[in-house]
């Protein structure tokens, strides 16, 4: 069972027990009931960002690829809103194709190249691709830090308490600190300023979410996310006279993604994610048995162990 939050001009709801396998329809009346919006006036928004979904009531929340934790907008339809469509939050399924561009990926494999668990992993790992290193930056936090909220105190009607969760004042502080993990948000700006599409390949879910994808940027970079813990994601050569990785890919290049679609179903059906919310697990260097986030995040703070399993 998921639990998903609701935000609406007048404030926020918290839903439970919401089976994923249940339809948009039966989820509108759930929202409708706690915001008093008409389910059939709802325009509900998911993602960052926000997007609107518009698709058949009877579709699964599990092919919207709505999962535990999400957060959706919920408005009331305008007129407006229902002569003009706005972009739509689709489902991509990655199909393998006769691209000429599959031999280049096929000299290689998707590796995953572990950063230190503390607390700043997504900015380590999007350094470490945009800048092609060899070897982690664990400098690079503070300055991409600092960019984040320039960028977010700069455009105060685009990064609002709606979409930030708190005050852009306190957002602004929250993320200069060391201690607070990015996400989302984070990662939809650092693909704006580096203007470079950031693929996360979420091991939870098995789903891939293409920051930037509709900006046209010629190339891309992806992680890796097990739901408490950011890596990066490399090409290694298979070519043993050479050590070699390729950190960024061109967005054309399409057989990269087919291979981390094929890196997150693996994961996935081996349960290689943290379910934040709800979860026993064992940390799989040491197997130290583990209970809730808290545990887990002082584990890998402590321990340096990034790699868990549900028990």
């Amino acid at each position: 069972m998921a639990t998903l939050r609701i935000k609406t001009a007048g404030g926020q709801h918290i839903l439970h027990k919401i089976d994923l396998q249940t339809s948009l329809s039966e989820l509108k009346v759930s929202i409708s009931e706690v915001t008093k919006i008409p389910h059939d006036m709802l325009k509900l928004r998911l993602g960052f960002p926000p997007k609107v979904i518009e698709t058949n009531d009877e579709t699964l929340l599990t092919t919207l690829g709505i999962r535990s934790g999400d957060t959706l907008l919920a408005d009331k339809l305008s007129q407006t809103d229902q002569q003009v469509p706005e972009p739509v939050c689709e489902t991509r399924i990655l199909k393998p194709t006769s691209d000429p561009l599959l031999a280049q990926a096929s000299q290689g494999i998707l590796t995953r190249k572990v950063v230190p668990a503390n607390n700043s992993c997504l900015f380590t790992s999007i350094d470490f691709l945009i800048e092609e290193r060899t070897s982690v930056n664990l400098d690079c936090e503070k300055a991409m830090r600092e960019l984040i909220a320039t960028i977010v105190q700069t455009n105060k009607d685009t990064y609002s308490s709606a979409i930030l969760g708190k005050s852009n004042k306190d957002y602004c502080k929250w993320i200069k600190s060391s201690d607070s993990w990015g996400g989302a948000i984070e990662i939809a700006i650092l693909s704006q300023c580096y203007s470079i599409e950031i693929d996360v390949v979420d091991t939870q879910s098995g789903r891939i979410d293409r920051f930037g994808e509709d900006q046209d940027y010629s190339h891309r970079i992806l992680i890796i996310y097990d739901g408490i813990h950011y890596d990066a994601l490399v090409l290694e050569s298979l070519d043993p006279s050479r050590l070699s990785y390729r950190h960024k890919f061109p967005t054309l290049e399409h057989s990269i993604l087919i291979m981390a679609q094929e890196l997150a179903n693996e994961a996935k059906s081996s349960r290689q994610f943290t379910d934040v919310n709800q979860f026993s697990l064992r940390c799989l260097v040491c197997q130290k048995c583990l209970k809730g986030q808290t545990e887990a995040q002082l584990h890998a703070k402590n321990t340096g162990h990034i790699n868990f399993g549900e028990v």
